[in-house]
């Protein structure tokens, strides 16, 4: 039985990862805690683990985790994990850290864009990025995988068999893409209270992003070039879910049909990418609560522009389940244990 905590068990990442472990047969969930004011039962906070987990939530004690757990969860906030992941892993635990603060390969554009100078240069380089559908091999025997953000994930997905297929033009990457306000976590902040996200749509951080150079990151390895998406992201007025509609225009005259072809072939052994026939795109609600990335596509011949249409839940493919998923790698596990 594996031994499992979870760093930040309160926030809405978190609180699913606990969901999802408890319906996994091959883990214990051993160890949680998170910034809190008082101690309290897991199943005081979140009343639904009543009988389910008898742990006691209390702030970080990196001691008592150690002891308690092989893997560690990091469900925190950006510019946190870097100060306690190297804890962990300088006892051999294998930790999944589910910030931003592992996922950049260049230190500079990490204080760039979160405003501060990395502490843990050297565990950036030996994180693998925990992409499964592309980086299932790497995943095998890494210590420390950085969890994808949740807008990249769509993105990198939807993107990647035009990509290294060399179909696409790469100035050409646009990108709109809305989310659900967990997005954002757990937290108090005017601009999440139900009175300013009911009943309104609206575009953020346009082009300026934390996510952008994530995106940039990986679909330039993809393409063997240096890439600069355009993306604008959205907050839509619903709890969960993230749908990116990503324009580029064609290098090479393809049918609708076709591309569909090179896209399921790409994904054929994927279990979690599922990609819909012609005339058929995803909506949020047929990825809510799965660990699944829909992918719909449509060509128009005459402008010679590709539609590519994702659809992943936030919480989940966008953080938890995938997190689960990559341990599930990491430890031999079947890929979809505690995720059906």
């Amino acid at each position: 039985m594996l031994n499992v905590g979870i760093v930040g068990a309160t926030g809405y990442t978190g609180e699913k990862i606990v969901d999802i472990l408890l319906k996994h047969p091959q883990v214990r969930i051993s160890y949680v805690c998170a910034k809190i004011e008082k101690a309290q039962e897991l199943s005081e906070i979140f009343p639904k683990f009543l009988g389910k987990v008898d742990l006691v939530c209390d702030n970080l004690n990196v001691e008592k985790a150690i002891k308690s757990c092989d893997l560690v969860f990091l469900a925190v906030p950006h510019k946190i994990s870097m100060e306690i992941a190297p804890m962990f892993l300088k006892a051999d635990k294998i930790v999944i850290d589910l910030s931003a603060d592992y996922r950049l390969k260049n230190i500079e554009e990490y204080k760039t864009w979160y405003g501060l100078a990395h502490k843990d240069k050297k565990n950036i380089e030996n994180a693998i990025y925990g992409l499964p559908e592309l980086y299932r091999e790497r995943i095998k025997q890494a210590k420390l995988i950085a969890n994808p953000g949740c807008y990249p994930t769509a993105a990198i997905l939807a993107l990647a068999p035009a990509l290294t297929s060399e179909i696409v033009d790469t100035n050409s990457i646009i990108i709109d893409a809305k989310s659900g306000a967990t997005g954002a976590g757990r937290k108090a902040s005017l601009d999440f209270f139900f009175s300013e996200i009911n009943e309104n749509l609206k575009a953020y951080k346009i082009n300026e992003h934390q996510h952008m150079p994530e995106i940039n990151q990986f679909l330039s390895i993809l393409a063997s070039k240096k890439i600069n998406a355009v993306f604008v992201p959205h907050l839509i007025p619903m709890n969960r879910g993230i749908l990116e509609t990503i324009y580029v225009k064609l290098n090479k005259a393809k049918s609708e049909n076709d591309i569909i072809t090179l896209y399921k072939r790409f994904y054929k052994t994927e279990p979690f990418v599922r990609v819909y026939d012609a005339g058929k795109v995803p909506q949020t609600r047929n990825v809510l609560d799965t660990n699944c990335c829909d992918i719909g596509l449509k060509v128009d011949k005459n402008k010679k522009l590709l539609f590519i249409v994702a659809a992943i839940d936030n919480l989940m493919k966008g953080a938890a389940s995938q997190a689960v998923q990559n341990m599930n790698i990491v430890y031999g596990f079947k890929e979809d244990t505690g995720l059906k």
